[in-house]
């Protein structure tokens, strides 16, 4: 009966902002559950237009840490309430220019990380990102 009293007291509330894209399938933007943050992984979608950005990397990447901080700015938080982040490549030869713009969002205090090669993403974009942050 323990656990049951503490799924019982769980809050789970949907974020949806029109400021990131909407999500491609059966599945939220981000989920807040208590004070902790779900944020699906983003691809660079713009939702301004609805059309991928897949000029370069750099600017894939911009694009996906903007719909990131979209989201985060929807729950009310920002990159410095990030603890945890999962990068997803195409080609880890990549890595480098991902790594650069990714990390001019983070001041200090760096969240944990892992970063994996995979044979293909969603709509064949170079890179994905997902977050888990913390109020």
């Amino acid at each position: 009966m323990k656990n049951f009293a503490i799924f019982a007291s769980m809050t789970k509330k949907i974020i949806q902002t029109d400021k990131a894209p909407a999500p491609i399938g059966p599945y939220s933007q981000a989920v807040l559950v208590n004070n902790m943050l779900y944020v699906s992984g983003q691809i660079a979608i713009n939702p301004a237009t609805g059309q991928l950005v897949l000029d370069n990397i750099i600017e894939e990447t911009q694009q996906v840490m903007n719909n990131l901080k979209a989201i985060l700015e929807e729950a009310g938080m920002d990159f410095s309430k990030v603890i945890k982040t999962t990068i997803f490549l195409k080609d880890m030869n990549q890595f480098a220019s991902v790594n650069e713009v990714y990390g001019a969002f983070f001041k200090s205090d760096f969240p944990a990380r892992e970063t994996v090669q995979v044979a293909a993403l969603p709509k064949f974009v170079n890179v994905e990102i997902s977050v888990v942050a913390s109020m």
